[in-house]
């Protein structure tokens, strides 16, 4: 969040570390105010800092039960995506160890992962990144059920047994289909569900192991981890006291398109802001939106559709546009034709890896060029495919324009560009062929 107000606030530099005093001298000392020191708010602060703004920047991390702290930049670098992609390649390594023994590495001797040794060097890198933002402090001129699934799967990839209990429904405002392929391919790979689980209680075993009770059944575990989404800090910054507008069921700060909230000169972006996309690039273009803004610059608005995302588990799944969920919803079933094909990544040929939930669908508007209104992946590299095909969405893509387009061959991403048997028409959506 952000709070363009002049601060009247006295502050000292101390070890590059911008500190509150209660020296209130009746001037502002500050353009631009910036609580939370995460992708966000780092992006908003570097960007004003660059356009001659002085800006000082809050954060502040309650330690955990153990005594756990974070470094400055926020959920991504310390706990989320940053720390996930890494323990995710981690176990996909280890499918690749399988896989090599096929294509004629010889690999003798048992294959174990070393938890401690992974752990040290995904931290360090996590240090180096905190040390990196506090650096560009001293020299201003110069990621919910996915969640869970990420984590079962790299936990499930390293050789853990792991289950995962789900409530409701996975992947929760993702397409359904694609969800189900991704939890497929999870439970082939060894990772076991339990549904329509609901977790009653808990109780400490001697064996330091916990017994879980859920529905009528109990699970004893060596650990358990609650990945049920965050709330957001508001209820201790008094921001009521002052006018700001929230959303009492959330938590959240409700706010205009311009990240204006309800009391002048105090903005909210990134995962605070009501009905706003919990992902990182989002906040940090949010943020250098808002502090060009700010800064009299530009009058460009935050776009906050068609904003590509992938989820990291073991078979990965990457999205733009629309679910086929929404696009029934907003346009109707018979205003829409959905494209799609079962592919066969050539990687999974030699290492006889099972691809019956590598999957690809396009979701366009029915008639004319037929634009696309949603992308879907599932397979190697999502991410690296997605972020791609995303920069048409920004340019009205339509099946048309990707019919045209001349694929890299042989890759994944190819697959995307031979889309042509729709699911109204019934064909086997099965790709043949090299």
């Amino acid at each position: 969040m952000a709070a363009l107000c002049r601060v009247r606030h006295r502050w000292k530099r101390t070890n590059c570390i911008q500190l509150l005093t209660r020296n209130l001298t009746g001037t502002f000392d500050y353009d631009l105010v910036v609580i939370g020191g995460g992708s966000g708010g780092l992006a908003c602060s570097k960007e004003a800092a660059q356009l001659g703004q002085k800006v000082a920047v809050l954060d502040y991390v309650e330690p955990s039960v153990k005594g756990t702290k974070w470094g400055i930049g926020g959920t991504c670098v310390n706990v989320g995506c940053i720390p996930k992609k890494l323990m995710h390649q981690a176990a996909l390594l280890g499918t690749a160890l399988k896989d090599a023994q096929k294509y004629g590495w010889q690999i003798t001797g048992p294959i174990s992962h070393d938890w401690s040794t992974m752990a040290e060097a995904v931290q360090n890198h996590v240090r180096s990144l905190n040390w990196g933002h506090r650096r560009l402090f001293c020299f201003p001129e110069h990621w919910y059920e996915d969640v869970a699934l990420e984590c079962a799967g790299f936990l499930t990839g390293i050789g853990l047994e792991t289950t995962v209990m789900v409530r409701s429904i996975p992947l929760r405002g993702f397409d359904q289909q694609m969800a189900g392929l991704v939890t497929d391919y999870m439970e082939a790979y060894g990772t076991k569900f339990s549904w329509r689980s609901v977790p009653k209680n808990s109780i400490n075993l001697p064996s330091l192991s916990l017994n879980v009770s859920h529905n009528i059944e109990f699970l004893t575990v060596f650990s358990s981890v609650l990945t049920i989404g965050r709330a957001p800090e508001t209820k201790t910054l008094g921001l009521e006291k002052v006018g700001v507008k929230l959303n009492k069921e959330s938590g959240k700060i409700l706010v205009a398109a311009d990240e204006s909230t309800s009391v002048p000169n105090i903005y909210a972006f990134g995962d605070i802001g009501e009905g706003r996309p919990e992902l990182t690039p989002t906040a940090i273009k949010a943020g250098k939106l808002l502090a060009r803004r700010l800064a009299g610059q530009t009058n460009e608005l935050m776009n906050y559709d068609n904003v590509a995302t992938t989820v990291f588990t073991p078979l990965e799944y990457g999205c733009v546009g629309l679910s086929e969920e929404e696009a029934e919803s907003r346009h109707g079933k018979d205003s829409i034709e959905v494209y799609h094909a079962f592919y066969k990544p050539l990687e999974f040929t030699v290492a006889e890896r099972d691809a019956s939930q590598c999957y690809i669908k396009v979701v366009c508007k029915r008639g004319g060029d037929q634009r696309i209104l949603g992308l879907h992946f599932t397979g190697p590299n999502a991410g690296e495919v997605t972020q791609g095909f995303a920069m048409g969405f920004q340019c009205g893509a339509t099946l048309t324009h990707l019919k045209e387009t001349v694929g890299i061959h042989p890759t994944c991403a190819e697959e995307l560009t031979k889309v042509n048997v729709s699911k109204r028409s019934g064909l086997d959506a099965t790709v043949t062929g090299c």
